[in-house]
């Protein structure tokens, strides 16, 4: 969501005539530290492609990351889940990068890209919305992970996909998902955020449209001339991204996701999130476990829509991570891990009482998605 409320604000700037880009870095822009040695750098990983056809017949592009025979074996037994991880907004599937390096050989993972989104088609005018996003994920679930027990990572965009999901097939999730972690996300209510614009948020969202609009008719001119301008670009990530010194490769990293994201797509997306409201589909995620994560200094979906999603979720953990903005996951990822990691240990242990209420039930049945095929 980074990009397209700074072009927005951009945008807006322009059209209004002063200047938003200087409110928009108003907060005092943070330096990133050195970056730490990686053995594996930011978006190097690397899994088994599967090409997804949605029900529009748009392409999507997923990754599995399989186990190996005799773990996946063990998997099974234990009844560890598939784990499927959806990113946001103008980001692609390597934005997991952490959470899959640590989850990687112990879990199958399955990781994909939104339409219009890294490797995945854009789909046909009008497809870019939440519903279709729920729809899409059905699609990866069903190509992916056909049987077995899930557990479910979404953030921003991405949490919004599972909401979505649910309010599509309730049954589904109630049968399946052991466990949820939303993360900087919302149930609904986009449309009063001021993104950290108190001041220009009335103009700005009454212009944001339009500007974005105008910007993807100018695709070509705008590609380039952000190609240039990657200062700003910059600034804009680190405004609205993260909200502590993080070092400088995953600021990099994060503007390099934004960067590939095509302005056209950007700009078909941005009104879906002012017309999102699942609040009620909520309640298909209660059957199991749920982590519902917010960065405390979130500018995009502040800590006030994860409290709502507690709200309706009361049994739901509920962690706030200080001095945190909207990517989290990179921002604090070995915070994001612990939590995740408690999730996964309480999605199993429900895996075991499930089995242990129908050893008579089928195979396929009782569970067995550590070893789903694609």
């Amino acid at each position: 969501m980074t990009l397209g409320v700074g072009l927005a604000a951009a945008g807006a700037g322009a059209v209004l005539g002063y200047g938003a880009e200087r409110l928009a870095v108003g907060r005092p822009v943070l330096p990133g530290h050195r970056s730490p040695r990686r053995e594996v750098p930011l978006g190097s990983l690397r899994g088994r492609p599967v090409v997804v056809r949605a029900g529009d017949g748009t392409e999507l592009h997923a990754e599995v990351d399989d186990l190996p025979e005799d773990e996946a074996r063990r998997a099974a037994e234990q009844g560890r889940p598939t784990v499927v991880l959806s990113h946001g907004y103008a980001l692609n599937l390597d934005f997991w990068h952490t959470q899959r390096l640590a989850l990687r050989g112990r879990y199958r993972l399955v990781l994909w890209d939104q339409r219009g989104h890294g490797r995945s088609e854009r789909g046909p005018v009008g497809s870019a919305t939440i519903d279709q996003l729920g729809e899409d994920l059905e699609a990866v679930l069903a190509a992916t992970c056909p049987r077995g027990p899930l557990v479910l990572l979404g953030h921003s965009m991405g949490g919004m996909t599972i909401m979505a999901l649910a309010a599509r097939d309730p049954d589904l999730v109630a049968e399946r998902v052991v466990a949820t972690a939303l993360v900087s996300t919302s149930a609904g209510g986009m449309e009063a955020n001021d993104f950290g614009l108190a001041a220009l948020a009335p103009a700005l969202r009454r212009v944001a449209p339009t500007a974005l609009g105008l910007l993807s008719r100018r695709a070509p001119l705008v590609e380039r001339t952000r190609a240039l301008g990657g200062d700003l670009e910059t600034l804009l990530v680190r405004h609205w991204s993260f909200a502590s010194d993080v070092p400088e490769d995953v600021v990099d990293f994060t503007a390099r996701m934004i960067a590939a994201t095509r302005i056209e797509v950007i700009d078909d997306f941005f009104p879906a999130f002012a017309r999102h409201d699942k609040a009620e589909a909520l309640d298909a995620l209660a059957g199991g476990e749920v982590l519902v994560l917010v960065g405390a200094d979130d500018l995009l979906t502040p800590p006030s829509h994860s409290e709502e999603i507690v709200r309706r979720l009361p049994g739901a953990e509920h962690v706030v991570v200080p001095q945190a903005g909207h990517l989290v996951p990179l921002e604090h990822p070995d915070v994001v891990q612990q939590a995740v990691e408690g999730l996964l240990r309480r999605g199993e242990r429900l895996v075991t009482h499930d089995r242990g209420r129908a050893v008579d039930a089928p195979d396929d049945a009782a569970g067995g998605g550590a070893g789903g095929t694609a």
